[in-house]
């Protein structure tokens, strides 16, 4: 792809970004078990109209929207922050489980701490985080081997699904409120759960900005970034930090949801390259434009049943996973 081809496809990636968003928005404001017209959503936003409307849009779908946003947001930059860390194109927080690590803390809290759920994220991010060093530390040899970090990967997210199997079978009188956020969905969020993770999520996505020059500079190689006089691990320390910060972060409120941190990144670095100042923005609108569009999707197409929306995108993902693995060569 030429220099002037990647422009020209950043500029309409940029452009066509805020019109995405607003139909996806709307899309998801009309959609569900009651279809509500385009009028009568704007009169439900001024206040007015149909009560029962105005409940469905302003404290079921709205903040079930904005969740969606976030989450997707923060598993898309995690995304595109541990594939640039860890130098592999199939990184991605749930498949090699940096997520499921997070998940596992999170649902020992649920179930065996009930009373410190508010520390949920918190909680979430120190399993995600300690998940993924050991992973780095495992798949480290002169380098971070690609083929060995999802081979580690592999071996943890199995060793996390024993421990989630065992915590189900000890506290299985309590398991059935777990089961549900196992699958990963938006059900039943409302403005509690958005006042509960947006401090985390926003300042994970503010703090990625400031990775965008490290995350380019450890694209050229350990070496070509320490004659530049980059303190290499420490750099690659603080982008693991946050990318499992932000994992944490959605993992929290919205589950076990697998694959957005492989797809969108990797497709977007296609369309765009690899600058990260076009990359980890574009990711992270383009992972929040996935979750809730499969969200909505998932709740409305379905209809009597609710299809948790990580079972979809899990259908969705696993193909896309398989293609990069017949095409790329991971040694």
């Amino acid at each position: 792809m030429s220099i002037e081809q990647r422009s020209k496809r950043r500029v309409i990636a940029l452009v066509a970004i805020l019109p995405l968003f607003l139909l996806v928005s709307l899309f998801a404001l009309i959609s569900g078990g009651v279809s509500i017209s385009h009028n009568d959503i704007w009169l439900a936003i001024n206040g007015d109209g149909d009560p029962i409307n105005q409940t469905i849009i302003m404290d079921i779908r709205l903040p079930r929207i904005l969740i969606g946003f976030l989450v997707g947001a923060c598993l898309a930059v995690a995304g595109s922050l541990l594939q640039g860390v860890m130098r592999n194109p199939l990184a991605d927080p749930g498949i090699i489980g940096v997520t499921a690590g997070g998940g596992l803390v999170a649902t020992i809290t649920m179930l065996a701490l009930p009373q410190f759920s508010y520390l949920l994220p918190l909680t979430a991010f120190i399993g995600a985080f300690i998940t993924s060093m050991l992973i780095y530390t495992l798949a480290w040899d002169k380098g971070a081997s690609p083929l060995k970090i999802i081979l580690a990967g592999v071996a943890i997210n199995a060793l996390i699904g024993a421990g989630q199997n065992g915590l189900m079978v000890i506290y299985s009188d309590r398991v059935q409120s777990v089961i549900p956020w196992l699958s990963g969905g938006l059900n039943g969020r409302s403005w509690y759960h958005l006042e509960f993770m947006a401090p985390y999520a926003v300042v994970g996505l503010v703090l990625s900005l400031f990775a965008i020059k490290p995350a380019n500079i450890l694209q050229l190689g350990d070496d070509s970034a320490k004659l530049l006089g980059q303190k290499v691990e420490l750099q690659r320390f603080s982008l693991i930090s946050l990318a499992a910060f932000l994992a944490g972060a959605a993992v929290s409120v919205a589950g076990l949801i697998g694959f957005v941190g492989l797809v969108v990144p990797h497709a977007v670095r296609l369309l765009i390259g690899e600058d990260y100042r076009y990359l980890l923005p574009l990711s992270a609108c383009g992972g929040a434009i996935l979750v809730v569009f499969a969200d909505t999707i998932a709740r409305s197409w379905f209809d009597p049943i609710e299809l948790p929306v990580g079972i979809l995108l899990a259908a969705l993902g696993a193909p896309f996973f398989l293609y990069l693995l017949k095409k790329r060569r991971l040694t």
